[in-house]
């Protein structure tokens, strides 16, 4: 009788021991799968500003001429013909 409550005692602790490491992996498991949610959402970069239309937009998206951020190419174009004509005007 004495045997089998030892047995018993030994049982319960290694089936607490059990639950409380399982909880902690349910734990880290979470943390981990949040820390990787969190490092995969974009947080758009850094920020530039399109020099026709000044809309900001992250840097990776944006387009890069002589030293100036442009958000498409079709601003891009608009601005450098924009200076050409000006430069043709002072001259």
């Amino acid at each position: 009788m004495n045997l089998l409550i030892i047995r018993i005692l030994i049982f319960a602790v290694l089936f607490y021991a059990g639950l409380k490491l399982f909880s902690m992996y349910r734990q880290w498991k979470h943390e981990r799968l949040t820390q990787q949610q969190q490092d995969q959402q974009h947080d758009g970069g850094h920020m530039v500003r399109c020099r026709w239309c000044e809309v900001h937009l992250p840097e990776e998206e944006a387009l890069r001429e002589a030293e100036q951020w442009f958000c498409s190419s079709a601003h891009r174009d608009r601005f450098l013909q924009e200076q050409q004509h000006d430069n043709d005007a002072e001259q």
